[in-house]
């Protein structure tokens, strides 16, 4: 496994004299980041693994943290500071509302990350928080407000901005909208059990396309079933996004995850939207790839070291 830049293929340059640098992990059902940035939040080295999720919670996060201890190792400076974006809702005895990984709810992710690495400071947020922090700093949202992210992955989920700040909720559960009712009679099922990456690979495998959700995809690209199957779950979601919207009147919708990168998708959601909404927003896709969540991992790093007097 080479480590690789963030930018290019290169052996990761040491910041500049004793310096420390920041950790950030990206913890996802299907994929894990690790980045290694310096003070100022820049990249210096960064490598993504498959989570296996199948396999339960201790070996992914063991995995990842040996990841970490690598490339930490490759820079060669101490960490001053990680930050840890997790799918659920992070307390600090576990985490709820994270079933995609068996055995992630009794994980203590703060405390691994201490005891492993040796880090004095350590931030977790959920990581759809943390991909709207990333969009606040760096991205789609420094000149938006509100701002609403919706993750399109493994899962599905919102995060909402608000004056440079992300709204955690009472319960740090604001955004959660893979739990919203959707369709049948009462109580219907979760919209995530419809639309997500896992929803959508089981809907190609029902129609016999192969590839998963990128090959239906590409199939709904023609007309036929799989354009209609995916129109029609792309549009029970624009339903609850357009509720979304006419509470929160947000100015921009940044879009992140992999599923989120189909222009199918996308267009399907801006045009539903723009249709019923008094006021639509703009609806973008963020830039960041894959990235967002670590980038927001590492500025979560970056703004917990404390500010000297």
């Amino acid at each position: 496994m080479s480590v690789r830049l963030a930018g290019r293929a290169a052996q990761p340059a040491p910041p500049a004299g004793d310096a420390g640098v920041l950790l950030g992990i990206d913890f996802g059902g299907t994929k894990m980041a690790v980045g290694v940035a310096d003070a100022q939040g820049r990249l210096l080295a960064r490598e993504r693994v498959p989570t296996y999720a199948e396999r339960g919670a201790p070996q992914a996060l063991h995995r990842a943290l040996e990841l970490a201890a690598k490339l930490v190792g490759a820079v060669g400076a101490p960490v001053t500071a990680a930050g840890i974006a997790s799918p659920g809702v992070v307390r600090s005895d576990g985490i709820d509302l994270a079933p995609n990984v068996p055995g992630w709810d009794g994980l203590r992710l703060a405390d691994a990350v201490r005891d492993r690495l040796a880090v004095p400071v350590v931030a977790v947020d959920n990581d759809l928080n943390a991909a709207a922090l990333a969009e606040l700093r760096l991205g789609a949202l420094r000149d938006a407000d509100p701002g609403l992210v919706v993750g399109l992955g493994t899962g599905v989920a919102a995060a909402v901005t608000v004056r440079g700040s992300v709204l955690a909720g009472h319960h740090g559960a604001a955004g959660e909208i893979g739990y919203a009712v959707a369709g049948g009679p009462w109580p219907g099922t979760m919209l995530e059990l419809g639309f997500s990456g896992r929803a959508l690979d089981r809907l190609a495998e029902s129609l016999g396309v192969a590839g998963g959700a990128r090959g239906l995809a590409a199939a709904a690209e023609r007309p036929g079933a799989a354009r209609d199957g995916l129109t029609a779950r792309a549009e029970e979601l624009a339903r609850h996004l357009v509720t979304c919207c006419l509470l929160l009147d947000p100015q921009r919708v940044v879009l992140v995850g992999g599923v989120a990168g189909n222009t199918l998708i996308r267009t399907l959601l801006g045009e539903r939207m723009a249709a019923v909404l008094p006021y639509p927003p703009e609806v973008v896709l963020s830039r960041f790839a894959d990235d967002a969540a670590l980038l927001g991992a590492v500025i979560l790093a970056r703004e917990a070291v404390p500010t000297p007097r």
